[in-house]
């Protein structure tokens, strides 16, 4: 039987820290500046929060992460879906790998939900998809800090409809055991205040659950983002905007920023 592979990290040392103790501390760090926790009431079910490097984006992943702390032993399984930078391809891409490492260690991929999702027409099994791409990878250390034992579904999302990912998400939903964390920057490339004005308006229609109000330039993970408004919607989640902050607020000047936002999924 031919052994299955293991993801080994892309961007440690790029995106974040390589080092696993220079690793921890700074998702510590991140998580223990986060904002907005407060509004969060009631049972966490998925999570939008981005992907830039952490110097950038990690504060505000760490405001969505925070979040987790109260469900820490519950949620024992991940679906993490993002967009595809890299790879242009039809379709929701799953991985064949056994795991995916990063520094602080191994997560092992979840067989029964690839199997699950193997049948929907849009579903392709493309490691190549996966091989370079940050956008998933980025979040995968705030997991392992902030839950005990997870096993994860890292979907990447090409050419494929809102309603498509929305069956694929339903499909594999799942109870209070099962997280969707879907990974979305917001505006890029404004001026500051043009993008604060524009990143609003984003924060106001996924807090409402209006899929077509988060439009081509508001969000680079606009497709998964709509596809889990879609759900939301279905499941009656409640949505709500922990921190809304951009590279001007983190570590880059305000003549081009670009936009992150942490937003919350309750039942």
């Amino acid at each position: 039987m031919k052994t299955r592979a293991v993801r080994p990290p892309a961007v440690a040392g790029m995106f974040y820290p390589s080092d696993p103790e220079e690793l921890q501390v700074a998702v510590a760090t991140c998580l223990a500046h986060a904002r907005g926790t407060e509004r969060v009431r009631g049972p966490v079910k998925a999570l939008i929060a981005p992907h830039a490097g952490y110097v950038y984006s990690g504060p505000i992943a760490g405001s969505a992460y925070a979040c987790l702390s109260p469900f820490r032993d519950r949620i024992r399984r991940v679906v993490l879906l993002g967009p595809s930078h890299r790879v242009g391809f039809r379709g929701i891409a799953l991985s064949s790998a056994a795991a995916f490492r990063t520094p602080l260690g191994e997560a092992p991929l979840d067989d029964e939900i690839n199997e699950a999702l193997a049948s929907l027409d849009a579903v392709v099994v493309y490691d190549r998809a996966h091989q370079d791409e940050h956008g998933l990878e980025v979040h995968l250390p705030f997991l392992q800090m902030t839950l005990a034992s997870f096993t994860l579904a890292p979907i990447v999302v090409g050419d494929a409809s809102p309603r498509e990912i929305s069956g694929a998400l339903e499909r594999v939903w799942g109870g209070p055991e099962t997280l969707v964390v879907v990974s979305s920057d917001l505006s890029h490339y404004l001026p500051y205040d043009e993008a604060v004005r524009i990143d609003q308006v984003t924060t106001e229609a996924i807090e409402r659950l209006d899929v077509e109000g988060v439009g081509p330039e508001q969000a680079c993970g606009r497709l998964p983002v709509q596809g889990l408004l879609q759900e939301a919607q279905r499941h009656h989640l409640t949505a709500t905007a922990v921190d809304v902050r951009n590279s001007g607020d983190t570590a880059g000047d305000k003549r081009q920023v670009v936009g992150y936002g942490a937003y919350v999924f309750t039942s």
